[in-house]
């Protein structure tokens, strides 16, 4: 990843073991906080705002 990316991490996270997104060239970016030189996730926009809204709406259980 170039250092032009500006990461976003929530205002409800509190322990640094946050997932943090990035917007570029049309793709939506995420990555684990606490290993931020890790892997970095790339997703459609579109794909991003249904796991999102799902999230939002209770859908995903663990």
């Amino acid at each position: 990843m170039g250092q032009s990316e500006r990461w976003h991490r929530s205002s409800r996270c509190e322990a640094h073991n946050c997932v943090e997104v990035a917007y570029r060239s049309g793709q939506v970016l995420v990555r684990n906080s606490q290993y931020p030189d890790g892997g970095v996730l790339e997703i459609e926009p579109g794909s991003w705002t249904t796991f999102c809204d799902a999230l939002r709406a209770g859908k995903l259980h663990g």
